[in-house]
């Protein structure tokens, strides 16, 4: 497992880039280029995307409880990602998944979650309940709390966009330090997720 935060989150550099806490601020820490404000050559950035072929990479670890995991190797040839075309469902689905040691598919991305929703008879209804100001039985579609949880034997297809949430990375120092330390992001959660188990936290 590889920490990618780890630079990012160095003491020393969060400690260099407080200016906060500085009395005198040189120019060349202002904004995120790095270099004086008279100087108009300023380059993007160019990032090493030569990651290993899948299957070879070493993972990443998450960055937060429940964070999308990161890329960890080449997407060559498997984007654009479409409904009909998924490569990534040939290693990532569950029952393949441990065989070819890749992470899998959690749970909740065979979960629907959204509401119900019909148009009959010239009216809206979402989970079984008209939509509409006048003679609905719920003024809008905010009202609705909590839709009715459908666990699918099949991916949801609202989840096949992968690198809609998943990105792949490329070694490139970023424009600033990170001082977010993640809370409960034990040794089990580096790899695993359990959001299907927290989809209701909070909500009544």
């Amino acid at each position: 497992m590889i920490d990618i935060n780890k630079d990012v989150c160095d003491p020393k550099r969060i400690d260099k880039e407080d200016l906060g806490n500085k009395k005198v601020v040189d120019e060349t820490v202002l904004g995120l280029r790095k270099t004086s404000l008279f100087d108009e050559k300023v380059a993007p950035v160019k990032g090493k995307d030569d990651r290993p072929a899948p299957g070879t990479a070493p993972k990443f670890e998450r960055a937060y409880v429940n964070a999308p995991p990161m890329i960890p190797h080449s997407v060559e040839g498997l984007l654009p990602i479409t409904k009909d075309n998924n490569q990534c469902l040939g290693c990532h689905m569950p029952d393949v998944a441990k065989g070819v040691g890749a992470t899998p598919i959690p749970p909740s991305h065979f979960t629907n979650y959204r509401p119900t929703t019909v148009y009959k008879n010239g009216e809206l209804v979402k989970e079984g309940k008209k939509v509409g100001i006048q003679k609905g039985d719920m003024g809008n579609v905010g009202d609705i709390k909590l839709a009715k949880v459908k666990k699918l034997n099949h991916l949801y297809q609202g989840r096949f966009n992968c690198s809609q949430c998943h990105a792949p990375q490329a070694n490139v120092k970023t424009a600033v330090a990170n001082t977010f330390k993640p809370d409960g992001l034990t040794d089990e959660f580096k790899t695993k997720s359990n959001l299907v188990n927290m989809m209701d936290d909070g909500v009544k």
